[in-house]
């Protein structure tokens, strides 16, 4: 019984990694994006194209993998049994912000592909670091769990 729920564990751990990482991608990839689209003018082809692609970033990539992570992470949680932990509290905080750092890249896109310029091309730049240093503290909090 121990090694079924070993194996369990591991492969919901592997699962989540996975999708963490296409989650990531996709929140890296979506800014850039934004800024290839930025100079184009509203009716051209090329904003055409571009508005193609971030839909089908956020439906392929985005959308699904953001739902998978959270599942796999609740049940990765249930596991261990970890629901009292400090350093799972301040992780779900992180990966909930996140998650809304998420959503409103999702509506600033669908705004830019409406022919909408709601941010500049620096300000998309400056927000694309986000995800890399909100990963970076939550891969702390997992792999240190200082408290």
């Amino acid at each position: 019984m121990q090694d079924a729920l070993a194996m369990t564990y591991l492969w919901l751990k592997a699962g989540h990694i996975i999708f963490v990482v296409f989650w990531l991608a996709g929140l890296f990839m979506l800014p850039r994006q934004m800024i290839y689209l930025h100079p184009a003018a509203k009716d051209s082809a090329e904003s055409a194209l571009w508005a193609k692609r971030m839909e089908l970033l956020r439906k392929v990539i985005l959308t699904p993998s953001i739902i998978v992570v959270w599942v796999l992470g609740l049940l990765l949680a249930q596991t261990l049994g970890a629901w009292g932990e400090g350093w799972l509290h301040a992780k779900l905080l992180l990966v909930a912000a996140l998650s809304g750092f998420h959503g409103y890249l999702v509506a600033q896109s669908k705004k830019m592909a409406a022919g909408e310029r709601p941010l500049s091309e620096k300000q998309l730049r400056m927000i694309g670091e986000i995800p890399g240093v909100l990963l970076a503290l939550i891969v702390i909090l997992v792999v240190v769990k200082p408290f």
